[in-house]
């Protein structure tokens, strides 16, 4: 079994369905609404356990989630190490129309720090794949990054939201997983790059192929999809597969993402 490290933002993500967009002061009536654990780090946590991996997941929360969240965890076979805060848990209110365009409000709430890695080091040090990404405070990565180094152990780094990165981990990360903007923000860096396209899949920059995206018949909704992509090529690389096969499966995993409304429902499992 393949052991991957995940450490990321966490907190609850509440959906509402909305005729329009608001104007000025007015107050509108949902047509309909949903709430689950979100989180670009938590998506790929879950994303990387429905593969079948043995999956740490590092993040923060308020005491008085950690209890219902360590329990959900629990039932995806994800182990869970929390850093309880006195900040309330991140949040996320995404507002969807009639015309399926997206607005978002992000609370970040509750965050890791440097100090809460070292209670992760043990995981990092057993791991095959450490998946990272941009939720999480800069200084955060590069404590990981350091531990990642010293034990060895392989960093796909998934570099959203765009910033730029320090060059200690610009060195040390294996294979980066960009949208197309994230990838203009991310310039030259030694590890290979995988861009993903969207519906035209994804992109190797060292030979410039595109490996194509798996046909889909309908699409409902693409939130979560790039999560869903890095979670299964961390778990199909720390398996041993080539690149392009594990972009293959990445692909595959996120077309079947994008046909089921909503990020945990969606997410698919190996079996």
């Amino acid at each position: 079994m393949s052991r991957v490290a995940v450490i990321g933002l966490v907190g609850r993500s509440m959906f509402f369905e909305i005729p329009r967009f608001h104007s000025g002061g007015e107050t509108i009536h949902a047509d309909g609404f949903h709430e689950e654990w979100g989180g670009k780090g938590f998506n790929q946590a879950v994303a990387a356990a429905r593969q079948d991996a043995a999956v740490t997941f590092l993040g923060a929360v308020n005491a008085s989630d950690a209890k219902p969240l360590r329990d959900f965890c629990a039932k995806e076979g994800i182990r869970t190490i929390l850093a309880t805060k006195k900040n309330p848990t991140a949040c996320a209110a995404i507002l969807t129309d009639a015309t399926g365009e997206t607005r978002v409000t992000v609370y970040p709430g509750a965050e890791l720090e440097a100090r809460d890695v070292d209670g992760f080091a043990g995981a990092i040090a057993t791991a095959d794949v450490l998946l990272l990404n941009n939720e999480v405070p800069e200084t955060v990565n590069l404590a990981a990054v350091e531990l990642a180094v010293k034990y060895g152990v392989k960093i796909l780094f998934n570099p959203a939201p765009a910033r730029k990165q320090p060059v200690a981990i610009r060195d040390a990360v294996s294979v980066w997983t960009p949208n197309e903007f994230e990838e203009a923000a991310l310039g030259d860096v030694q590890g290979e790059v995988v861009t993903t396209l969207g519906s035209k899949g994804c992109r190797i920059r060292s030979t410039g192929g595109t490996i194509p995206a798996a046909p889909c018949e309908r699409v409902v909704d693409t939130t979560g999809a790039g999560d869903t992509f890095s979670g299964v090529l961390a778990v199909r690389l720390a398996e041993g597969e080539s690149l392009r096969d594990a972009c293959v499966a990445a692909n595959a995993a996120a077309t079947k993402c994008v046909s089921t409304r909503y990020v945990m429902p969606s997410i698919p499992r190996c079996h």
